[in-house]
């Protein structure tokens, strides 16, 4: 039987703002708020034992918030459209590279050290938003739950390093690091684009939409097309 914990809310609510008032104030991508706060949140439910099913139903209004905040990042695409139209052949042909990457490397990675095409299937949709992810990986015969972990560690990945890469490999088109960000990293990495940069911002929204629709549309002709040839 599952118990309201009233005080998970302002727990997860406190732990965000303080990483997020810390990666501010050192401005180092390892500070990232939500991996600050996954590292202080799940040791903490370990050691008091409390179920994640009853740390989730008292901060469940978060997870009701995720889909709004998902659309607004419709905004800044808004804002970004003059350009948009004046560069969509190159967004589609971006996105669709991307997405075909983003669903080949990490199935064919997994396949080829044994996985079962079970974890396979599961793995595919990692750079999608988890909504999408889910319902891709379950369709393919997958784990929605494993893809749902898989989305959340490519974002977090995304968002703690892309910048770094970027800036490393000497990427500083803002359209090319948002639509970069939003193929790989969807949502996560949007929000950390729109920190960043509003024209960043802009564009990786585009990316995690468009790639969304793409990776749901290969995906059954993709993975059995890997599956015979490293299955």
């Amino acid at each position: 039987m599952m118990h309201n914990i009233w005080w998970s809310l302002p727990l997860t609510l406190v732990a965000f703002f303080a990483a997020r008032k810390l990666s501010v104030r050192f401005k180092t991508p390892l500070l990232n708020p939500l991996l600050v706060s996954m590292v202080v949140i799940i040791p903490f439910l370990l050691l008091t034992r409390i179920p994640y099913e009853d740390y989730f139903q008292g901060s469940e209004v978060l997870n009701d918030l995720l889909q709004p905040a998902v659309v607004a990042l419709a905004f800044p695409l808004y804002e970004q459209l003059h350009q948009i139209r004046a560069r969509w052949k190159s967004i589609i042909t971006i996105c669709f590279i991307g997405s075909l990457t983003a669903m080949c490397t990490g199935t064919s990675v997994a396949l080829l050290l044994g996985a079962s095409p079970e974890i396979a299937a599961s793995i595919l949709p990692k750079s999608v938003t988890t909504p999408i992810a889910m319902a891709v990986g379950g369709s393919l015969g997958g784990v929605p739950a494993i893809s749902a972990m898989c989305v959340i560690l490519v974002g977090i990945l995304g968002a703690v390093f892309g910048h770094t890469l970027f800036n490393n490999l000497h990427i500083s088109a803002k359209a090319a690091r948002g639509l970069a960000m939003g193929s790989a990293s969807h949502a996560l990495g949007t929000a950390r684009c729109a920190e960043v940069d509003f024209q960043e911002g802009a564009f990786s929204s585009l990316a995690l939409v468009v790639c969304g629709v793409i990776t749901s549309l290969l995906a059954p002709f993709v993975f059995p097309i890997l599956l015979s040839l490293w299955g």
